[in-house]
């Protein structure tokens, strides 16, 4: 006999976003390889010390450009759609299931603010590649497909 299942969308379930992550995700290795902690020295001076707004870690920012840029996904209100419902994405970024995500325009401000007329966010994805190629994470090869 067919049964519509019950509704368990009110269900408490004790879960890490760890245990949610599968452990060959292209993130994970990312992350055991690639060190993101040279950012904030790259970015101090960009940053005012002594008034404004707390700004979004750049670390945050960067890594979740990085994300926008692996996963082909060219649109930022997409990429914060993106992270509020991907777990791997806000396990690489680590935010917790409740975090709120930033707004997309966080990321074209600082782009268009902050980070206009220099090489700092160039050089930090450059930074990255020459990392994951050291890795072996990418080889240099391109990829051309027609559909």
């Amino acid at each position: 006999m067919l049964k519509k299942p019950a509704p368990t969308q009110t269900a408490l379930e004790m879960v890490t976003l760890d245990s949610l992550v599968p452990k060959d995700h292209v993130l994970r290795k990312i992350d055991a390889v690639i060190d993101f902690s040279f950012i904030h020295g790259r970015v101090a001076g960009l940053y005012c010390a002594d008034n404004g707004r707390p700004p979004l870690d750049p670390t945050l920012m960067f890594k979740a450009l990085f994300i926008g840029y692996l996963f082909g996904i060219r649109s930022e209100r997409q990429l914060v759609r993106e992270i509020e419902v991907n777990v791997a994405y806000r396990w690489f970024l680590q935010m917790k299931l409740t975090d709120g995500v930033f707004d997309a325009s966080t990321l074209s401000q600082n782009r268009r603010r902050r980070f206009n007329d220099t090489s700092v966010a160039q050089d930090i994805f450059d930074h990255i590649v020459e990392q994951a190629i050291r890795h072996g994470l990418v080889d240099g090869t391109v990829l051309y497909t027609d559909s």
